[in-house]
């Protein structure tokens, strides 16, 4: 694999000799904002429903976003094959936003991580004072997720502040969730803030097809995440009319009332233990992986881990297997949500393969029970 930080440096220094009052930060991200329009350009960027493939890897992604009950689709979503100009890397993110501007948070934070995330990299590469030439793979992908991890805590830090001061985006009611992953090789990282969630179709040893969860949901009632903001002065509990679905209320119990205890922005609670910081995790892909399934909690309120891949896999034509589940969603709610309005839907589903898996192995569905990452 060729890292790209001589190429962002290129950029960057380009930028900078026609812009000379720009910092090299100011640069740097210039630099990786132009690699996210020529990605566009070359239709190996995606942000609203369809699939993206490239002819130099085995990735596929179907995507498909709607439009809920409640207004204005307040999802938002992006696949970047062939990330930071590398064949073998793909981005996928998905953001649910919340609150009057919610729209608006959940764009920006869309428009501001992959590229973001880029230049964090390259800074954290180049101030690691480790070499990368490693004897054991093990070392190796250690290293990487460790520079993975940390470029994504700056990341998030950095744009959740920037939101803060933005001018014209109003965050101190209004946010977002973000959940992404970054396929590099045979390497997942997988980053959460929110109730947004990964799931992984895998096999087990019979040849059964299962689930497995590889984010966390983070609701306030959470025992670490309910510690956190009570001991912010924050209040956890839920209303009357709401048995079981537990909010973050400031030390008055007026507002806000968020089911999440962790999103950008929504600034209000940010001192009553509401938090920006991402939960990264790592898995590597074995040949017993076939996709993994983005999706916002209009999904996963109706539809289990479980449903959904057997959803996905079932569908013969893959590139519609993320509307499939969409559709699949639709009707659940109308059936077991009656009278409720229906909450945006949005998915995107990556494969891992070049060709569906039901043609390459006879996988049967599993019955067991859906399962929570472990690793």
């Amino acid at each position: 694999m060729v890292l790209f930080p001589s190429l962002l440096d290129g950029l960057a220094g380009t930028v900078s000799i026609k812009k000379g009052r720009n910092s090299r930060k100011d640069a740097g991200r210039e630099a990786a904002e132009a690699l996210a329009k020529d990605a566009r350009k070359n239709e190996l960027m995606l942000s609203s429903s369809g699939i993206v493939k490239s002819n130099k890897s085995s990735n596929f992604a179907s995507v498909c976003s709607k439009r809920g009950q409640k207004g204005i689709n307040q999802d938002s979503l992006v696949v970047w094959e062939e990330f930071g100009c590398q064949e073998d890397m793909i981005f996928c993110g998905i953001f649910d936003g919340h609150g009057p501007w919610g729209h608006f948070v959940s764009k920006r934070v869309r428009e501001s991580v992959p590229s973001s995330l880029l230049c964090k990299w390259q800074e954290t590469l180049s101030l690691t004072s480790l070499g990368m030439d490693f004897e054991m793979d093990l070392d190796r992908n250690l290293h990487q997720f460790d520079i993975w991890k940390q470029s994504y805590l700056k990341t998030y830090a950095a744009i959740d502040h920037e939101l803060k001061q933005h001018p014209e985006i109003d965050s101190f009611c209004s946010g977002s969730t973000a959940l992404t992953i970054i396929k590099q090789g045979e390497h997942l990282v997988i980053t959460n803030v929110g109730d947004s969630r990964a799931v992984l179709a895998t096999t087990d040893d019979d040849g059964c097809l299962v689930p497995l969860q590889l984010t966390i949901d983070f609701k306030p009632n959470l025992p670490e995440e309910a510690e956190r903001i009570t001991r912010s002065n924050g209040r956890v509990f839920c209303l009357r009319d709401e048995p079981g679905v537990f909010r973050v209320w400031m030390p008055n119990g007026r507002t806000p009332g968020l089911a999440l205890s962790r999103a950008f922005g929504d600034h209000c609670v940010k001192d009553f233990g509401l938090i920006s910081e991402p939960d990264v995790t790592q898995r590597n892909i074995t040949s017993r992986d076939q996709f993994v399934i983005l999706a916002t909690d209009g999904v996963w309120d109706v539809i289990s881990n479980q449903e959904a891949v057997q959803v996905v896999f079932s569908t013969p034509d893959r590139e519609k297997s993320a509307k499939r589940l969409v559709e699949c969603a639709v009707r659940a709610w109308k059936n077991k949500k009656r009278g409720i309005a229906m909450d945006d839907i949005s998915v995107i589903c990556l494969f891992f393969h070049p060709s569906p898996s039901q043609k390459a192995a006879p996988l049967t569905i599993s019955k067991q029970a859906d399962m929570i990452k472990t690793f």
